[in-house]
């Protein structure tokens, strides 16, 4: 270690040099703390001494305003002219546990154990109150680096450090902002697969709603995109940094679960409540017990016991109930994880129980039950601080009954999203993008950003082979009396217009006309309405349609977000999805597990699947407009919010028709 300052002959006991060029032998990694205009000077220094690693602690850049960020600028710039790479600025800097290296470039005293957690951190402060948790929870830490301003090394880079690191099995990140989540997305998919990354995104509350029109827009934020993201890359959301931390014990000590049955035993029913409700809300099931296992828990439990699940040992319970209960519920073979809860209700031998629940641990391992996680809920009275092990393992313990439900339901997910394939991209060679590509520019050359005409919108859903309901624009009352005559009635008469795009509010839909006089007189209709609110001149015509019966109502639709790039949207449709909210979104491209997933994952599926004597939606048909909508917009980045709504979907074999859609565009370029 050699130290640099212009003034001081030592530092520490160790000799000080006036320059980084001063030091006699090679360097590997330069820890940058000067005021801001001496860094530049200071880090061409160190590329002359031939230092290709440095740490830039000093702050003044991009976080602090225009100034700063041209400063940043002109830094990194020499990074990458000199072929370096550097961590920060404003960051807290980088510490390794690795007992060969034990390196601490930070300014905490707080030195966690070695361990095989990785940490990345935005925020310098907090990355000092994290590392002070891990060494107050003895959390092992193989590596932790606070990225700052990431002007170069970046947390995807980290990501993929991390991926191949033998040292590390779980990462944890603290994330303010994305700098590319398209390629986040990317890397994280693929690491994850192979080690849990558990991610806390502040800001939840900034992102708000946007202004929009659509339905779509409406009902999308950058919030529901993080959601979106982390979901589709297997990523863990922690809500809170307690939560974060509950995850890390949690996934690195014990195995993941196979499953969603969950055993709950305690000494008290209130807690137990609480858990089993929070296990319930977190998509965890607490199934009842076979007659063979409750007649094994009454063989030994005093009768007052439940032998029901939640096993209740009730308060006089002894170490032995405990140790019995635990390895009578591990060797039944009906749950896929064990909630162990005892609190102080009597004044009883607190630490004989811990003994007690590490017996039956133990011993059930075993017996051969090591693939079951298990996770304690603590809450003895002068005794909160206990740790659990017992033969090499460490049992998560827990102050409150919902946080191993929390974390169980979290690891769960996430072990079932490991599980299923990564899912396919199709590949639609029938999508004629050139004409797509041509109305597009067309209309931004004829009017500027804005919405496609009704007659624009279904050229380029015809394009890409969506299953358009049939129908026409016509602008005349004969024109549209002779399209509804040839289409056959009933009919549904709407206004054709890109101004207006609510057409209900306006008096713009006519639905279930009978004959030909009555679609005259809905024309009519809808000329006279506009008049009256001077809004003629945006009538482009009307739109007849015939009448579709049986299906079911649902919407799908597309905003682009500046950062994330398109969203998809998809759920049940009419005129009530941004007050249901029903909603479940993924960014593009999808695959088709995402497709069916998105079917599958909202509320009203059930009546997809056909219910009380209605028919079956045709799902499949669902999922290609999804996959075909995910091809066009990944391909034509100008469009930037789509709504498909309502979409009839019909019985199984019969597909489903788009009735009504929208389409904007503006100037864009793709998210990479």
């Amino acid at each position: 270690m050699y130290p640099v300052n212009l003034k001081a002959a030592t530092i520490a006991g160790l000799t000080a040099f006036s320059s980084v060029t001063a030091i006699p032998n090679a360097v590997d990694l330069a820890v940058i703390v000067v005021p801001r205009d001496a860094v530049l000077p200071v880090l061409n220094d160190c590329a002359s001494k031939g230092i290709r690693s440095v740490i830039v602690i000093s702050s003044g850049f991009a976080e602090t305003g225009l100034e700063g960020k041209q400063a940043q600028d002109r830094l990194l710039e020499a990074v990458r002219q000199q072929g370096m790479r550097m961590i920060g600025p404003n960051c807290f800097g980088l510490l390794n546990t690795d007992p060969a290296i034990h390196l601490n470039a930070t300014f905490t005293s707080a030195f966690p154990p070695s361990g095989r957690m990785a940490m990345a951190t935005q925020s310098g402060a907090l990355g000092i109150a994290i590392l002070a948790a891990a060494h107050r929870l003895q959390l092992g830490v193989s590596s932790f680096v606070s990225v700052g301003n990431k002007a170069d090394i970046s947390t995807n880079d980290l990501l993929q450090y991390w991926e191949d690191d033998p040292s590390t099995d779980i990462i944890l990140l603290y994330l303010e902002s994305f700098g590319n989540p398209r390629r986040f997305a990317r890397i994280a998919r693929r690491v994850a697969r192979r080690k849990p990354i558990v991610a806390i995104k502040s800001g939840r509350g900034l992102a708000g709603r946007r202004a929009a029109s659509s339905h779509t827009a409406a009902l999308a934020s950058s919030e529901v995109a993080v959601d979106t993201l982390f979901q589709q890359s297997g990523v863990i959301r922690a809500d809170t940094l307690h939560e974060l931390f509950a995850l890390a014990r949690g996934l690195s000590d014990q195995p993941l679960p196979k499953g969603k049955r969950v055993g709950i035993i305690t000494n008290a029913g209130g807690p137990a409540i609480l858990c089993t409700d929070a296990c319930e809300t977190g998509g965890l099931s607490v199934p009842e017990l076979s007659k063979a296992t409750t007649t094994a828990l009454s063989s030994f439990l005093p009768p007052a016991a439940s032998v029901k699940n939640p096993v209740d040992l009730i308060a006089s319970a002894s170490p032995d109930h405990y140790t019995h209960a635990i390895t009578t519920l591990l060797a039944s073979k009906e749950i896929d994880a064990l909630i162990v809860l005892y609190i102080s209700v009597t004044f009883g031998d607190a630490a004989g129980i811990a003994n007690g629940i590490l017996r039956g641990i133990s011993t059930a391992r075993q017996a051969g039950g090591t693939n079951i996680p298990i996770y304690i809920c603590w809450m003895a009275e002068g005794d909160l601080e206990r740790t659990f092990q017992t033969a090499g393992e460490t049992i998560p313990t827990f102050p409150f009954p919902e946080h191993p439900a929390v974390v169980l339901s979290k690891a769960f997910r996430y072990e079932a999203w490991r599980a299923q394939p990564l899912g396919m991209i199709p590949d639609f060679d029938d999508i004629d993008f050139g004409t797509a590509r041509a109305i597009c520019a067309q209309a931004l050359s004829r009017e500027g950003p804005g919405w496609l005409t009704v007659e624009d919108t279904r050229a380029l859903l015809a394009s890409t082979k969506l299953p358009l309901a049939q129908g026409g624009v016509a602008r005349t009352e004969d024109q549209v009396a002779a399209l509804a005559c040839d289409l056959g009635f009933p009919v549904a008469v709407k206004l054709a217009s890109h101004q207006i795009l609510h057409k209900t509010e306006m008096g713009g839909v006519h639905l279930n006309l009978a004959d030909e006089q009555t679609v005259r007189n809905a024309f009519a209709a809808i000329r006279a309405r506009l008049a009256q609110e001077n809004k003629l001149d945006a009538m482009e015509g009307v739109l007849v349609q015939p009448m579709l019966s049986g299906g079911v109502e649902v919407m799908i639709g597309v905003t682009h977000d500046p950062l994330f790039g398109p969203l998809i949207a998809f759920g049940l449709g009419g005129i009530h999805v941004e007050i249901l909210g029903d909603v479940r979104f993924r960014i593009t491209p999808l695959t088709d597990r995402d497709a069916s997933e998105m079917v599958r994952e909202i509320k009203g599926s059930r009546l997809l699947q056909g219910y009380r004597g209605h028919p079956a939606a045709d799902v499949e048909a669902i999922e290609e407009v999804l996959l075909r909508l995910s091809r066009l917009v990944e391909e034509i980045p100008e469009i930037s919010e789509l709504d498909l709504n309502p979409i009839f979907a019909l019985p199984p074999g019969q597909g489903c028709r788009i009735v009504d859609a929208r389409i904007r565009v503006e100037k864009s370029s793709p998210a990479v």
